[in-house]
């Protein structure tokens, strides 16, 4: 008898007749035999209309009031879906986030997960009773409906299977698992039979929208044997995200992601003296907006230098205010910004024990006459920023480049 946690994402539960269909997927475990406890979203479109609903009523609201209201959705999604496997034969009850509990630090909208209490769920599967839990949220210390932020029904279910000790946790979703690339850019993008935990997290930071971060993160540390498979086939086999230890032939590079959520902004002649960096990334840090690719270059004087770097687009009228505000404290001549800019990624944990790898990414990128302005590298990525026109030119370039193109036949 295996322990298997089942997530089924916002499309898996969109309407009733896909509620009745992962009851069936659910009934389909249960009736193996094995211990099932399932972690569901709230239906497609209901968090995005219960979030337009707090900003209707005031733009500054209460992070805490915000939070009882947008974790509403999964509560309808589990009620639904206890009913549809009570209807099926299958013993089943839904439980909160609070009712478990799943405590959490006081981050409201984007809170961390402290502990998972899961006696009372493992007294009703031993009974036979499949607990259907809602995802994305939790509950303070002190009693407060938390949510972990969007996509954070992953994370709901990586630590419900951790804290569970399972055996697999399924990630349903529209999907058929991890591919090489977007297949919609590239029709020739193969589907990932495994994936390592770490290029698994590279993807998902780096654009691919399969897994939230948060979740892969959690998999890794506590070593939760993950699979991502589609809602909507009768017999899945999906994408196993393990161990590199399990993994016998690994692939020097495993895929190419892309993000256009980048913007780029430019101090240029910036005073060239102690202090500067600290001073700009200061100013950032202490808004919580995040940094990524850095760059600087100095000035022919030697008295001055541009500094560049990349941060979130939908945080880049807050930085410019920011840095506007802060310019005689740093010294700076001009402020410059560019959001129509894209970061493409190579992933591969290969690379490790691989040469050539940025060679070989620059010169397919150089002959498509693609620009690169800036660069970010880790021991299993390498990350070039380009002009968005050339997006979908250079992943194509690049899947083709590292031979991750569908063999025929």
């Amino acid at each position: 008898m295996a322990c298997i946690v089942q997530k089924f994402g916002g499309t898996s539960v969109a309407d009733t007749a896909r509620i009745r269909n992962v009851a069936l997927k659910v009934k389909a475990e249960y009736d193996a035999g094995n211990k099932v406890a399932v972690v569901v979203s709230a239906m497609a479109g209901v968090t995005n209309r219960l979030v337009e609903y707090c900003k209707e009523i005031c733009e500054d609201y209460a992070p805490e009031e915000y939070d009882v209201v947008v974790s509403t959705g999964e509560q309808v999604t589990i009620g639904l879906l206890a009913m549809a496997l009570q209807a099926a034969g299958v013993p089943a009850r839904s439980w909160t986030g609070w009712q478990i509990p799943l405590v959490t630090d006081g981050a409201f909208s984007k809170a961390r997960i402290q502990r998972v209490e899961v006696e009372a769920l493992k007294a009703a599967m031993d009974k036979g009773i499949v607990p259907v839990v809602a995802g994305f949220q939790g509950v303070t210390e002190n009693g407060r409906v938390t949510t972990l932020g969007r996509g954070g029904s992953d994370t709901s279910a990586v630590a419900l299977a951790a804290a569970l000790k399972a055996d697999r946790c399924d990630i349903y979703t529209d999907v058929d698992g991890v591919y090489t690339t977007d297949p919609r850019i590239v029709k020739a993008a193969r589907k990932l039979d495994k994936v390592t935990y770490e290029e698994m997290l590279e993807m998902a930071s780096l654009g691919a929208k399969v897994l939230q971060t948060r979740s892969v993160e959690l998999a890794m540390k506590y070593q939760v044997n993950l699979r991502v498979v589609s809602s909507f086939e009768d017999e899945p086999v999906g994408t196993t995200i393990c161990d590199e230890e399990n993994i016998v032939e690994k692939e020097i590079i495993s895929g190419i992601t892309y993000s256009r959520d980048e913007a780029k902004i430019t101090l240029a002649g910036v005073h060239d003296k102690p202090g500067v960096s600290a001073a700009i990334f200061n100013a950032m840090a202490e808004a919580n907006i995040s940094v990524d690719m850095i760059v600087q270059s100095d000035s022919a004087d030697g008295q001055s230098t541009d500094m560049t770097f990349t941060l979130p687009e939908s945080e880049l009228s807050r930085a410019l205010s920011i840095l506007e505000k802060s310019k005689s404290e740093i010294g700076f001549h001009s402020l410059l910004s560019d959001s129509d800019v894209v970061k493409i990624s190579v992933v591969g944990v290969g690379m490790r024990t691989h040469v050539g790898v940025a060679r070989k990414m620059f010169k397919a990128l150089s002959e498509k006459g693609i620009n690169v302005q800036a660069i970010s590298t880790s021991e299993i990525k390498i990350s070039v920023l380009i002009a968005s026109e050339y997006a979908e030119l250079a992943v194509r370039a690049l899947h083709a480049a590292f031979n991750l193109d569908k063999k025929e036949g």
